[in-house]
């Protein structure tokens, strides 16, 4: 595989990246929380976008992947600074944003700061998740260790547990997006899995109810885990990309 071009960010970050070139709107994937640009689903969409000429961008948040930095010090805050200096290094254009879980909720900040963004997918979503998934659900004595020590260890389903950082906390306060109006003025489609235990159905209602969008439509897998990676979604998120493109 070809290696990954770098991009230094204002912030002193290597951002390593995967740009492929062709025709607009440019297909932009933004990777979960602790994911990174070598998964299923942004390896598939590279290799669909080529066999339609389509210009395509992957890449690495800060503590991801191969980017630089240490994943237990990053926040969204930082997430989203990568994500829009990239995006504004590499790309020329009307862009169509493909964010999955945490990625999600970056996709939609990025909806406030660019005014290229011409279509936006959701892949289980996650918005505001630090505050409605992690600090919701700390019991007290979790909290205090979060606010004390720094830091809380909490339980993954994918391996070791996730470092959740008061950083990381405090700092997704100053990003939350479901507790003001969202104005998406460009067509919008959200994929979910039934069977997704990371993210629930509420979650994505929320997003579909809160949002003002002229064209939005939330779709519904059945049996589809958070990953949405299996044979029969990945499609699905093909045909969502061509609906707001």
């Amino acid at each position: 595989m070809t290696a990954p071009e770098t991009l230094t960010t204002t912030q002193g970050r290597q951002i390593a990246y995967h740009k492929t070139e062709g025709d607009g709107p440019c297909v932009v994937f933004l990777g979960g929380f602790k994911s990174d640009m070598a998964g299923t689903k942004a390896v598939w969409l590279e290799d669909w976008c080529r066999d339609r000429g389509r210009a395509y961008l992957r890449f690495d948040y800060s503590g991801h992947g191969v980017s630089s930095g240490r994943f237990d010090e990053g926040c969204i805050g930082d997430w989203a600074e990568d994500t829009e200096a990239v995006i504004r290094a590499t790309c020329e254009g009307p862009l169509v944003l493909v964010g999955s879980s945490m990625g999600g909720w970056i996709s939609l900040l990025m909806s406030q700061r660019l005014d290229t963004v011409a279509g936006l997918v959701t892949i289980a979503a996650a918005p505001d998740f630090t505050e409605d998934g992690y600090w919701a659900s700390f019991t007290e004595a979790q909290r205090a260790q979060v606010m004390e020590q720094g830091y809380y260890d909490a339980p993954s389903d994918y391996g070791a547990p996730y470092r959740i950082t008061r950083r990381l906390i405090e700092d997704g306060r100053n990003h939350l997006v479901l507790r003001t109006p969202l104005a998406l003025p460009f067509p919008v489609r959200c994929v979910q899995g039934t069977e997704d235990k990371a993210v629930s159905r509420a979650t994505a209602l929320r997003l579909l109810d809160h949002a003002d969008s002229p064209d939005m439509a939330l779709t519904l897998l059945k049996g589809a885990d958070h990953s949405f990676s299996a044979p029969d979604c990945l499609p699905l998120i093909a045909r969502a990309i061509e609906e707001v493109s």
